[in-house]
This record gives structure tokens, C-alpha cells and sequence, in this order.
């Protein structure tokens, strides 16, 4: 797994300028991460999702099954309570019902933060540390096999939609918290994940 570039301190007298001790301590830590997180071209498990909204007492539960595939995006397949499939893919977001219909279809082009957030999406779930400090100020810590990251967005678009991001895990991500900027909370947690070298045909469906 290819190590982090990491931050330059210069010595006395030298002439060079030294990275600012928050740069330093940022890139050591995703490094930290890196080591720890396992890089595969398809990663596939289960989630569950307790969502917090404002103005209703219960979380709303959902689960079901996820497939990360590089290059393609996420397909998020809802099992409980209802049955769906949300497909986030870099320039469009698609929604489908059970019976396989369209429910709600956009596209990057007609909505410019959808690629910000979409490109944001991806890189969270599967850990890609170098698209996530394009984002986000991003802090944490690295325990043993563990790690956890605490995300602020840089972009204040997206801050409009989301006010942090917290995530933690091993080999994967185990753990997303969502805060959005309006108060309602998303808590995902992801089991069973599985590396894999390429997309399964009837995933592979899911993203043409």
C-alpha cells in the first residue's frame, strides 16, 4: 500500500520553510490510517442506518446490502422496512423502487453540488484518505488496529448540507456518522465487509 507523502521540516538555518505543525500532524495521521485500511477495487457487505430527524421522536431504521466498486460509485440496497436501491455514482444520483422504477433521478450537471457531495460520499465509505483532505479539515486518532477520524467540510456549500462526518474502523469502515447542517443525524454501521477484485454481474447491473 503506497505510503503518504508526508510533510518537509526543514533544519536550522537551511533557508526552506517548515509545514505548519497542524499539516504535519494531519498527514501523519492519514498515514497512520492508510496502513491500517485495506485498498481493494470492490468492497461489499451489510449496513444498518438509524436515522435522526428533527421533529420525530423514534430514529428511522433502514438495512440491507452496500457495494463500493472504484470508478462506479455505491449501490446502497434497502431490504428493511421497504425495499430499494439508491445508486450514487460521480455524476448523478439515482433512486429505484422495488418493482425497479425510477423513483428519483439527478445529475451533476443540473445540480452542481451533487459531484461535490457524491465525490464526498465515495470517498467516505471507502476510506479514500486523499479525497477526503480535499474536502474536509480532518483530525483523529490511530489505536492499535483502530482508527477514528473526525471530518469539518472545507467547501461552505457543503457545509450548508452537512456539518460533520465521523468515522472509524480497521481493515474498513465500520462506522459513519453523518451530522447535517439542519440537525437530523445518520449513524451507518457496516458489517461483514468483504474485498473483492471486480464487480459481480448482477452488480454490475446495478451501475449501467
Amino acid at each position: 500500500m503506497q505510503a503518504a507523502p508526508t510533510a518537509g521540516v526543514s533544519g536550522v538555518g537551511d533557508g526552506s520553510q517548515t509545514a505548519p505543525a497542524s499539516q504535519v500532524s494531519q498527514q501523519a495521521l492519514l498515514a497512520q490510517v492508510r496502513e491500517r485500511v485495506q485498498s481493494a477495487p470492490v468492497v461489499r457487505g451489510q449496513f444498518t442506518q438509524l436515522k435522526t430527524v428533527q421533529g420525530f421522536r423514534q430514529p428511522l431504521k433502514s438495512s440491507g446490502d452496500f457495494v463500493v466498486a472504484r470508478g462506479k460509485g455505491i449501490a446502497w440496497q434497502v431490504r428493511q422496512p421497504f425495499a430499494s436501491t439508491l445508486i450514487v455514482r460521480p455524476d448523478s444520483l439515482l433512486s429505484r423502487g422495488a418493482d425497479g422504477s425510477t423513483a428519483v433521478q439527478m445529475r451533476a450537471q443540473d445540480e452542481p453540488v451533487l459531484r461535490t457531495i457524491n465525490a464526498m460520499l465515495f470517498a467516505v465509505v471507502s476510506a479514500d484518505l486523499a479525497q477526503l483532505t480535499h474536502y474536509f479539515e480532518v483530525s483523529g486518532q490511530v489505536q492499535g488496529a483502530g482508527w477514528s477520524l473526525h471530518l469539518v467540510p472545507r467547501d461552505p456549500v457543503l457545509a450548508q448540507w452537512l456539518q460533520a462526518v465521523d468515522l472509524s474502523g480497521q481493515q474498513f469502515v465500520q462506522s459513519v456518522q453523518l451530522q447535517e447542517a439542519r440537525g437530523d443525524r445518520s449513524q451507518i454501521q457496516m458489517a461483514n465487509p468483504v474485498a473483492e477484485q471486480a464487480l459481480r454481474a448482477q452488480d454490475a447491473a446495478l451501475f449501467d
